[in-house]
């Protein structure tokens, strides 16, 4: 992530995608802005967001390195990786009520089958079907 990517004024997040996702704004809500802008004040110049010790950019590979060391410090007994981060926001929105379509735009997804998996394990995605 790029620092280009944060527009502080309109609080907009310009999310570019991997793997030919779709591309999108996100908002940041002002404890992310806040954050954001202590981040920025508080680290070296750079144009990323995120950097090593040694001042160059975080590689996923970096990322999924650390996430394993924060993990094997915790009391997870189960191997984590970075892309567990993903899925586990694609069942939060799920549980939370959202619109699946919505959630495929949120997560980047070009095919719909790719965010209907997160209904999958949902025991709640059908609790406003009925009213008593």
């Amino acid at each position: 992530m790029r620092w280009e990517q944060i527009d502080f004024d309109t609080g907009l997040f310009h999310v570019r995608r991997l793997k030919r996702g779709i591309e999108s704004v996100h908002p940041l809500r002002g404890p992310e802005l806040r954050a954001l802008r202590k981040l920025k004040r508080e680290s070296p110049p750079s144009s990323y967001l995120f950097v090593t010790e040694r001042g160059s950019p975080m590689t996923a590979a970096g990322f999924r390195k650390l996430l394993t060391r924060v993990a094997e410090c915790s009391s997870i007994s189960f191997p984590v990786h970075p892309h567990m981060l993903r899925h586990a926001c694609g069942y939060k929105l799920v549980n939370d009520g959202h619109d699946i379509r919505m959630i495929q735009q949120y997560l980047g997804h070009k095919n719909i089958q790719h965010t209907v998996r997160y209904t999958t394990l949902s025991a709640n995605c059908f609790n406003q079907f009925w009213s008593d």
